[in-house]
Formats: C-alpha cells, structure tokens, sequence
C-alpha cells in the first residue's frame, strides 16, 4: 500500500510485453543515397591530377592532397551546414550605446576560415616561390569551393588584393606579410594585435554599378602632404561592401584630380574602428554565410595607392584576378554538383534498375560531366597563363587581358544552369535544407547566380573593352586568339 491507500504490488507497467529495439520503425528506411563524405577530393579527381601533373606542380601534391581530404570530411560538412544555419549578424552598438560595427559569426565559420587559411589557400601564388604557383592555389580555391563557397569570397579577395598593394611598395611592406599569414585571427582589433588578416572590396555605388567612373564617394589629404602612399579622408557610401569585417579595404573615391584608389584599415592603431559605418547586411539569395553589406564613409582615413586620378588602373590590378578566382571557383561549384549527382544516382533505384544506369540519366550525366571539365580545364589554362605573364610572357599577357573576363563570363553563367540540372537529379531530395551539398543544391544554385552577377556582371563582361583597338604581330598569338588588344592602361 502507499501513502494514499492503492495497492502497488500490482505495477501496471508489468503488463507491458518487452518490445524489440526497433519496433518503433514504422518501416525500414531503404533506397536513399548516403552522405558524400570520407573521399579525397583531390586524389579522387582524374581531371584535376592530370592537370596537376601537366602543369608539373608536384611540389603541392602533399598540400592538395590534405585539402581534398578536409573538404570532403565529415567534419568540414558539418560545419558548412552550421555557418549557413547561424547567418552572420551586424552588431551596430554595444550594450552600452558606442558603435561598433562589429560582425558576429558562428563558430564554424571561424573554424572553416581557419583551416582554408592553413592551407594557404590565400595566399600560396604569393609564397610559395615555385613555377605554377598560381595554378596550384587555384586548385585550392576549386577544392574550398566544394567544401564551403561563403569563406571563399574573402579568401579569393584577399589573394587579388596583393598586385594593387604591391603598387605602393612601402604599404606592401608592412601589409603584405600580414595578410599573407597563414594563422587566421578573427578577433576584431588593429593589425598590430592579430596574427592574421583578410582584404575587402569596396567599389561599387548605388548609381554606378560596375560603372566605377560615376562613382560619388570622395577624397581630400588628411594633412599637407598629398600624393602616393599619403592620408586622405574619404566621405561616401558604397553599396556592396564585401566582408565588412575584414581588415583591409580596396577602395575608390573622388579627389579634385579624378577617381583615384585607396587603402582603408578596419580598424587604426588605437583599437577603435576606422569611420566607417555598416548601415546593414545584404539579405542575399545565396553565399548567405558569407556576410556583405552597405557602408558609408564618414572621414575614414586611408592611404592612396598609386598616383591621383589612376584608380580605374589601380582597381583594375586586383579585380582581374578576383575574376579568375571566379571562374575557378564556379569549375568547383559545377565538380561538386557533378559528384554529388553521380553519387545519388548510383545510390538511389527507380523501375528496378539505379538512376545512374537508365538511359536518359546517363545522358544527363554525361552531358554535365562534359560541361564540368570544360570550365575545369578553361579556369586552369587561365591560372597558367598568370603564371607565365609573372615570368614575364607578353603573350601569356594578352591571354590574361581578354581571356579572364571571357572564363569568368561563361564559368560563373554554365554554372547556375548546371547546378540546377544537379538538383533535378535528386527530386526533391535536392531542395531541402539538410539535402546534399551541405545544405541542399538549391542553395548552391543561389550561391551560382551570385557568382554570375558579381565582380562585373555578364553585361559588364561581354563589353567592348574600351580604349582603341591596336594590332599585335603575329609572334604575339597564341591558341588562335585574335590579334586585337586593347589600350591596357584605360583598364
């Protein structure tokens, strides 16, 4: 009896039969791929060896062959899909009132930005010191783009940013061995407390678009002294401020002797942020866990790199690469979708045969099959014709000059319809936020719009180049590319 008079010796519960372990399942879970993970994805690329092995960078074999291990671990998944469920969120003030725009990130993203930064997958063209040093970090970029895209735009900045720094050689001197390091530190401080930085760019307006010459924003020396590698004040706004958080800005602004290029610190010496402020994030249809946003400049200080009235020029030295960047990064996009689709067709059964073998699949596969090494091999030609133009090829020159916006126009667009061919080949299962591709294709078609539009957009790219035409000798061909070129120094 207990305390209220019921008689216990009599459990109900023992009435209950023993159930087995899994009697709970309504039914067995069959027929559904697995996860993608546990491969190298490096080693296991045929394409991609073979390229390495062409372009003779064996030198890198031990450091890609981690990369591909890492990108395509578990683990690396896992936290791809944290950074693109916990968005990035701007913190404007502290809780006492100061402005700080600051920008707060999930754990995984800092994680994931350290390990890209680890391999070097910013900055290996520039320390490295072997041939084919572009190359081999572009086959870094195509390895990260599979693994996490959003940290790729900061690291693919950081990496172009070097030939516009180099243009003022007293600031590449003290920032140059700094952002080139290969220890993340993601605190929010001046460069003279951290391990680490990353490089930002800031060129677009509201009015202007990739028409950098309508830009408002302007400049005037912040003392008597003017000229390169001089303080200037910079008042204005940019309307697409990549990587608000980064701690070094390629900018351009206005002086009273035309459009000239800037280098802006996040934060100065004293530890408070420049005066710049983050009035919002982009609320983007893709590269979510990246964050970008609006600024306004409200007397930031910077340095002017190169003379006043050259900032197209300047500009132009770093956004050339950041477009190879993207086309490397959208043959990585496309490799990944492709892998993910031959995996889940040769997982999944319909009509008593695997996906893979039904006739009009293999079609499908091997169309995008086709399409993926394409822009592989257009991406890579390009990375190797930067090397040679740094040995100094004038016709690995030209290449560069016409080439680079042409693999960036038709990479960055191929891609977004390639993606979605990928995400067919799921059904549903592809447009779900735990699906394949660390958190569903459907947001990879989103992150592969973006690249299209971004970094001069198609209608920018397929632009006459401006200047006038001028005809080169026949010894300065190559690959059957026209003997036209344009005026280099009009950008």
């Amino acid at each position: 009896m207990n305390s209220l008079g019921a008689d216990t010796s009599a459990d109900p519960f023992d009435r209950f039969p023993t159930l087995p372990a899994d009697s709970y399942a309504t039914h067995e879970v069959m027929n559904q791929a697995t996860p993608l993970t546990g491969h190298n994805a490096f080693t296991g690329d045929k394409l991609l060896t073979e390229i390495a092995r062409r372009e003779k960078i064996c030198w890198a074999d031990g450091l890609l062959t981690d990369a591909g291990a890492t990108v395509a671990s578990a683990h690396v998944a896992k936290l791809a899909r944290d950074a693109n469920r916990n968005l990035p969120e701007l913190k404007s003030h502290d809780r006492f009132g100061n402005r700080i725009d600051q920008i707060e990130f999930h754990p995984a993203w800092h994680e994931l930005m350290s390990l890209a930064i680890g391999h070097g997958t910013h900055a290996l063209s520039w320390t490295a010191k072997q041939p084919g040093a572009h190359v081999a970090r572009g086959m870094l970029s195509y390895l990260w783009n599979q693994g996490e895209n959003g940290i790729c735009c900061p690291l693919g900045m950081t990496y172009s940013a070097i030939p516009a720094l180099r243009l003022q050689p007293e600031l590449a001197a003290i920032w140059e061995p700094f952002i080139l390091s290969s220890r993340y530190d993601a605190t929010s401080a001046p460069m003279q407390r951290k391990t680490g930085g990353t490089v930002g760019m800031t060129l677009t307006e509201k009015q202007a678009g990739s028409d950098l010459r309508a830009t408002q924003t302007t400049a005037r020396p912040a003392a008597a002294r003017r000229g390169p590698g001089e303080a200037y004040l910079i008042d204005g706004h940019k309307w697409f401020f990549s990587v608000p958080h980064s701690d070094l800005f390629v900018t351009l602004a206005h002086t009273d002797r035309g459009l000239s290029c800037f280098l802006l610190p996040g934060w100065l010496p004293d530890g408070s942020r420049n005066h710049l402020q983050i009035q919002r994030l982009k609320d983007k249809c893709g590269n979510k866990s990246n964050a970008s946003s609006e600024i306004e400049y409200r007397g930031a200080l910077g340095w002017l790199v190169g003379e006043e009235g050259q900032g197209i020029k300047a500009a132009l030295a770093m956004t050339h690469l950041t477009r190879l960047d993207f086309a490397i990064g959208s043959a990585g996009l496309m490799r990944r979708a492709l892998s993910e689709a031959i995996h889940h067709t040769t997982g999944r059964r319909a009509f008593q045969r695997s996906l893979i073998d039904q006739p009009l699949m293999q079609n499908v596969i091997a169309d995008m099959a086709l399409e993926a090494e394409a822009a592989t091999l257009l991406a890579f030609r390009l990375a190797r014709a930067v090397d040679d133009e740094q040995a100094g090829d004038a016709r690995a020159a030209l290449l560069v000059r016409i080439g680079t916006p042409v693999g960036k126009y038709f990479n960055c667009k191929r891609v977004v319809g390639l993606v979605h061919e990928a995400l067919e080949c799921h059904g549903g299962n592809g447009f779900v936020e735990e699906g394949p591709m660390r958190g569903s294709i459907a947001r990879r078609r989103s992150t592969a719009s973006g690249k299209a539009a971004a970094i001069s957009s198609p209608s920018t790219c397929c632009a006459p180049p401006p200047g006038r035409p001028r005809a080169y000798p026949p010894s300065s061909t190559r690959c059957g590319w026209p003997r036209v070129a344009t005026n280099a120094s009009t950008g």
